[in-house]
């Protein structure tokens, strides 16, 4: 049986950190791995508190999505991972305009977890859809 599914890369991202692909596309079905505030030029966590990170997150989000040839609009799914909790009003103002464009809003599920990578506060990854 052939394989139904593609790795996505983009440079305007931060390279994978790991053995894993910014996103694989699957069928009709985009899925991003977990982006976080990295800076794709440095590969280092952007300064200015848990809303440069949320910024440059969906930023770096965006460009995963726009390399398989989608926008933030054909997100359909996000999960949101917060280092705190506390930090949930101001990732969530963020995130809104990051979707602003979209008649449906991805349904999301948002989690507070122990640590995130390298210590950053905020992670997204999102599932898309080709129309």
């Amino acid at each position: 049986m052939p394989q139904n599914k593609a790795a996505i890369a983009t440079q305007d991202a931060p390279a994978a950190i790991g053995p894993y692909s910014q996103a694989v596309r699957s069928g009709d079905l985009l899925f991003t791995s977990g982006q976080v505030g990295f800076d794709p030029a440095s590969g280092a966590l952007v300064s200015g508190g848990v809303e440069a990170e949320a910024r440059q997150v969906l930023k770096n989000l965006a460009a995963v999505v726009g390399a398989a040839g989608l926008q933030m609009t054909d997100v359909v799914k996000t999960t949101v991972f917060l280092a705190d909790m506390n930090d949930f009003a101001a990732v969530n103002a963020i995130y809104a305009e990051a979707f602003a464009g979209a008649e449906v809003m991805p349904a999301r599920s948002t989690v507070q977890v122990a640590r995130l990578p390298r210590d950053a506060r905020v992670e997204i990854e999102a599932v898309a859809r080709f129309a």
